[in-house]
């Protein structure tokens, strides 16, 4: 399956990193610059099929850069992210010919979903079908959507971060999910309180898969977890 081209256009190096391994889970192609003269050296190279665009950059803001799109790409699309929430900065973004405006601190799930909207309506002979987000972990079934665990009739409601932690094991179940990642994904630091506070999520998540004895959430000794639903085999006194 072709993956989707994305230019991220953020001079925020942790809000960058964040947005680029995310978009980057949900088979999405990122290719990201720090400013905007970055942008259009980049969009010379390999034109994407969407841009993300942060509006308050150094050296060619992005509403400098929207210009310069719409005069060189016209049918290339666009999303405005930004901390300004003025109305009358949206109004300038719309009139620029952006296709949505998304506000600072930004939400990852509101973010994919616009992007998808935006693209099945540029592209809609090229539009995917809708992405199952229904997965089998062992005698479970993962309903990451409704948020809800099942084992036969038994349905367990999960949080919103319980189940954005069980989809991260699950995305690369049977490697290390690096600890590193999952606090800054989810919790957004790295102290101490979030490194227990995560302890904590992984514990319940063990006790919600307990009913089968094949899954197993595996601590990897200063590196991360392991999420293994494979039959052990047997031990022999």
């Amino acid at each position: 399956m072709q993956t989707t081209k994305l230019l991220l256009v953020e001079d925020d190096e942790n809000l960058g990193y964040v947005l680029v391994e995310y978009l980057g889970m949900h088979d999405f192609d990122v290719c990201w610059a720090k400013n905007g003269e970055e942008a259009l050296q980049k969009l010379q190279q390999q034109p994407p099929q969407l841009c993300i665009l942060d509006v308050m950059m150094p050296r060619l803001d992005g509403f400098s850069l929207a210009q310069q799109i719409k005069l060189h790409y016209p049918q290339l699309p666009f999303i405005f992210l930004t901390a300004r929430s003025l109305k009358v900065d949206k109004l300038k973004g719309f009139k620029l010919g952006a296709d949505d405006y998304l506000s600072k601190p930004i939400d990852e799930e509101e973010l994919i979903a616009r992007i998808r909207v935006v693209l099945r309506r540029a592209y809609p002979e090229t539009a995917p079908a809708p992405e199952s987000h229904i997965y089998s972990i062992g005698a479970y079934t993962f309903d990451y959507e409704n948020l809800l665990l099942k084992k036969q009739e038994q349905h367990i409601q999960l949080t919103q971060k319980e189940a954005e932690l069980l989809l991260m094991l699950t995305e690369c179940k049977g490697k290390i999910l690096d600890r590193r990642e999952v606090l800054q994904r989810l919790w957004g630091e790295a102290d101490f309180f979030n490194r227990r506070s995560m302890d904590v999520f992984i514990s319940r998540l063990r006790k919600y898969l307990s009913e089968d004895a094949n899954i197993r959430i595996i601590n990897v000794h200063g590196k991360g977890f392991i999420l293994s639903d494979t039959p052990q085999p047997p031990i022999y006194s």
